[in-house]
């Protein structure tokens, strides 16, 4: 089958699947690496949240993606790139200042990463007509998640089985929530002597049981102050850097944002409930002790995370155990702490990982390296080769340069580009919003107005129930998109995005109990988000139709970007004067522009149908 007529399916689930890989990586699994080799988390919040950044001003460089070079080059040339990133990674990882020199790494691997999306995402519209394009937008998101997926799951399962076979054997335990025991925290002893015949490590019991009733909030508190000064005493643990800053109301509080506070709070806001922070959940104290000294000047290293079982189960302290020659003989404390609203009977199972933990993460991104090395491969010889991908400047110098310029003169200069701007800007403002008062709101307690679920409750609502869903959602509006058009499903897929935040509000004031029902609601909204928001990148594509489409298709996502980002800023400082019922009545109300501005978009009735030929 020749380039021209080879099947979508052949590329662009694979195309879209290396698309989400470095994103998730430099975005999540960076910070994780960091935090298994002992970077603190100030400094890993500081450096990896600037990572960010290439994505976010990646419009500002789309232009040159569209005027130098195919689509295609620039798509299989990134792909080596971010493989030449990763395997940077790999190898700078065992050095003595590896921070400095992986960080670089992933600088590179984020740039390339973003200029593969602005390529991919231009190269998508030139290599498929309006009706594939259609049909593909939910294969494209649903591939792109699976990357995401298998990211934040199994790139972490695989660096943990390298942690696992390169070390010591790990140590596991459990932890029992028991409801019927009274409130009660014990602080453990070795009740043996711990043998030395290998060295291990060893803990003071592999079954921990947790009563669900709470202990004293200032004995939890002295505790967990205990435990901590202990490890940090004894050298397990390095200091966190942090400062205290002395925060001062400025002009815009003073003037602005204060009193306008003070006018909603006496309009819409109730009486002040004072959340339970109090009251903190239960906790439980394992010692860990290693059976023989390490080397002099060598260090072995325990990382400890639960394996399965429920979230809502939390390791506070003992994350990661340092022990050297001069503390082996001392006890490392790990403390486990109840969600407070975790009442009822569960299970978690903990393991600790002493692995060669360099070697671990540097044999995982050298995997990551060649798992591009043969995307780079793969899509070099298959992807298509369509005639309309083609440079639009050959030469350099003032016509490359007033050619950048022009690509952004004319994208504001295009047809109907008002309301365009508005719909980018304003058809998910409610969503906005709710994205990120939706967890919060599941896991504030009651008496605050929340539904006083536990962190695993949220877990598995919006990990599986939600994510199946909102799956879903985008590959049906695909499917259907491909038949009848963009236009005839706007104003239904409109509907479908917003109608579905009234169950928050039915949420909000029935504060329900049932599991099953508060699922079935995020099923609905989540499903509804995902079938809507197939009319949201349908009409960016449509829009940036026309020469230079890669650059514009860009500076569109940018503008999503921003209609996220604001909105989502003020959204906390609003439901915290409103209270959770009335927010999300304001919310509703925000999808009202979004709507009107429907009216005033003119797309071609054909756009998304199959043509014939």
């Amino acid at each position: 089958m020749g380039s021209k007529n080879r099947s979508p399916w052949s590329w662009v689930p694979t195309l879209y699947f290396a698309q989400g890989i470095p994103y998730v990586i430099v975005m999540t699994v960076s910070v994780i690496m960091y935090k298994r080799l002992g970077i603190s988390n100030a400094d890993i919040a500081l450096y990896t949240s600037w990572l960010y950044l290439p994505w976010v001003i990646k419009p500002l460089w789309s232009p040159v993606v569209d005027l130098l070079k195919t689509k295609r080059w620039w798509i299989v040339v990134m792909q080596i790139l971010v493989g030449a990133g990763l395997a940077g990674v790999a190898f700078t990882i065992p050095v003595p200042d590896f921070f400095q020199y992986t960080l670089a790494f992933f600088w590179l691997l984020a740039f390339s990463s973003a200029t593969h999306d602005i390529a991919a995402d231009g190269f998508y519209m030139l290599a498929l007509d309006e009706h594939k394009q259609a049909y593909f937008i939910g294969i494209r998101s649903t591939f792109y998640r699976v990357a995401m997926i298998t990211g934040q799951g199994l790139l972490i399962i695989l660096a943990g089985f390298f942690e696992t076979h390169t070390g010591l054997d790990p140590i596991e335990f459990k932890v029992h929530t028991r409801p019927d025991q009274p409130a009660e925290i014990t602080v453990p002893e070795f009740d043996r002597e711990v043998s030395n015949d290998e060295m291990a490590f060893v803990l003071t019991s592999d079954d921990l049981q947790i009563p669900t009733k709470k202990a004293e909030p200032t004995t939890i508190d002295s505790l967990i102050q205990w435990a901590e000064a202990e490890n940090l005493a004894n050298g397990f643990v390095m200091p966190e850097k942090s400062k205290e800053v002395e925060k001062t109301d400025g002009w815009f509080v003073s003037y602005v944002s204060g009193p306008l506070k003070e006018k909603l709070k006496s309009a819409f806001g109730r009486d002040e409930v004072v959340e339970s922070t109090m009251n903190p959940g239960n906790i439980g104290i394992v010692g860990v002790r290693l059976t023989q000294k390490p080397e002099t000047g060598e260090t072995v290293v325990l990382n400890t995370g639960i394996r399965r079982g429920d979230e809502s189960i939390k390791l506070i302290e003992g994350e990661r155990i340092e022990v050297s020659s001069s503390n082996w003989q001392e006890t490392a404390w790990i403390v486990v702490q109840l969600d407070p609203k975790l009442e009822g009977a569960s299970i978690a199972f903990y393991e600790g990982r002493s692995g060669n933990i360099p070697l671990a993460w540097t044999i995982t991104f050298v995997i990551l390296a060649g798992m591009f090395l043969v995307f780079f491969l793969y899509h070099r010889f298959i992807l298509p080769r369509p005639a309309s991908d083609k440079a639009t400047v050959q030469g350099e110098g003032e016509n490359l340069f007033s050619e950048f310029f022009a690509t952004f003169k004319s994208f504001f200069k295009k047809e109907n580009i008002g309301p365009a701007l508005a719909f980018l800007l304003l058809f998910r403002l409610g969503e906005s919003q709710i994205v990120k008062l939706a967890s919060p709101f599941m896991l504030d307690a009651r008496e605050v107005g929340g539904l006083g679920l536990t962190t695993g409750d949220v877990g598995l609502i919006y990990g599986t129930i939600g994510i199946l869903a909102l799956t879903l959602g985008g590959i049906l509006g695909g499917l259907v998109a491909s038949k009848n058009g963009l236009k005839f499903w706007l104003w239904p897929m409109a509907f479908a995005m917003n109608l579905p935040n009234l169950v928050f509000v039915y949420l909000s004031y029935a504060t329900p109990q049932s599991m099953w029902l508060i699922s079935a609601s995020v099923a609905v909204e989540q499903f509804g988000y995902g079938f809507g928001f197939t009319a949201y990148m349908l009409y960016m594509i449509y829009f940036a139709a026309g020469n230079h489409k890669t650059a514009h298709y860009a500076i569109c996502t940018g503008l999503m970007a921003l209609g996220m980002m604001i909105p989502g800023m003020i959204s906390g400082w609003i439901q915290e004067i409103v209270g959770y019922e009335n927010f999300f009545i304001w919310v509703v109300i925000c999808t009202v522009p979004g709507f009107i501005v429907l009216k005033f978009l003119k797309i071609d009735p054909t756009f998304g149908i199959k043509k014939n030929e």
